[in-house]
């Protein structure tokens, strides 16, 4: 079990007592950073628990893992947003009707809910009652990056289970093992933070990241214009700003370790600031005017 997974050791640990002692409870809560496995960890965890072997879980020979490695296991069930923004009251109560449908391959079903902070606070109260008196057989694992977006009765019936972020080291074996370039920046790796999904997409654009720190190295100088010039991508980077403002603070941080200077402290509270804006859908070129002229102000 979770063999070809990546950090996370004492979770492993816990999981693999949780099968071997069954003591496998109703409902966990599997939260931490977006993309360092969390979904990974609950399909191994669920084939375990399915797994009809009363030897070694999963044996990867009984019917049910057999269906699981094919995709076709009836006794999972995954729910996911269908539009990337939510998960609505419909998906929950159909689930619901599938939740009382009795297991066919196994003595147990899993319910896996991926990105469940993102249900509506509709769609976690009709979750609620099933949480409240689960059927015996039942194991419901909701995967969040933010369970603060989860409502209170929903993370106090489940126990929370919390995935640290993947350490240099195991991020760099990882790309070594598939034979990816290894001269990536530190900057790179500490914006990945942990993440192996986001570092790897980080890698795809580091020439756009690595031009801020020509920028905000250098800040002193130039003048406002080129400021806005060399700064061009943020203008058009929509997609990516929030990434671009965050690798932004890591330069700045860094440099306020080698310069204790309030203008860094100063500069961080502005990014910040713009970033706020940003997701409150003010106008976007204007706050990326105000961003730049704010942060040069400090150094000039």
């Amino acid at each position: 079990m979770f063999e070809n997974l990546l950090g996370n050791d004492k979770i492993k640990k816990l999981l693999e007592k949780t099968i071997n002692e069954d003591k496998i409870l109703h409902s966990y809560i599997f939260d931490g950073e977006e993309g360092i496995g969390k979904r990974l960890f609950a399909l191994d965890f669920s084939k375990a628990i399915l797994c009809t072997s009363t030897d070694i879980k999963p044996c990867q020979i009984c019917k049910s893992c057999i269906e699981f490695n094919n995709f076709n296991n009836p006794d999972l069930l995954q729910v996911e947003s269908l539009d990337g923004k939510n998960i609505k009251i419909e998906q929950i109560r159909e689930l619901l009707t599938k939740i009382a449908e009795k297991p066919i391959n196994s003595d147990r079903k899993v319910i896996i809910i991926n990105n469940s902070e993102l249900m509506t606070k509709e769609a976690q109260n009709a979750l609620l009652k099933t949480l409240e008196e689960p059927p015996q057989y039942i194991t419901i694992i909701l995967i969040t990056s933010n369970q603060s977006k989860l409502l209170t009765t929903i993370k106090s019936r489940c126990t929370k289970i919390l995935f640290d972020g993947l350490s240099k080291e195991e991020i760099l074996s990882y790309l070594k093992q598939k034979g990816l370039d290894l001269n990536i920046s530190d900057r790179i790796l500490k914006a990945g933070n942990g993440s192996l999904s986001k570092t790897l997409d980080l890698i795809e654009k580091q020439d756009l990241y690595l031009k801020l720190d020509n920028i905000f190295n250098n800040i002193e100088k130039c003048d406002i214009v080129d400021l806005w010039k060399q700064a061009e991508m943020l203008y058009k980077e929509k997609e990516e700003i929030i990434g671009l403002l965050e690798y932004i603070n890591i330069i700045l941080y860094e440099n306020l370790l080698k310069d204790n200077n309030i203008k860094y402290i100063n500069s961080v509270r502005i990014v910040e600031e713009t970033k706020k804006r940003i997701m409150a859908n003010s106008n976007y070129d204007m706050s990326i005017d105000n961003l730049l002229l704010r942060i040069w102000e400090e150094f000039n």
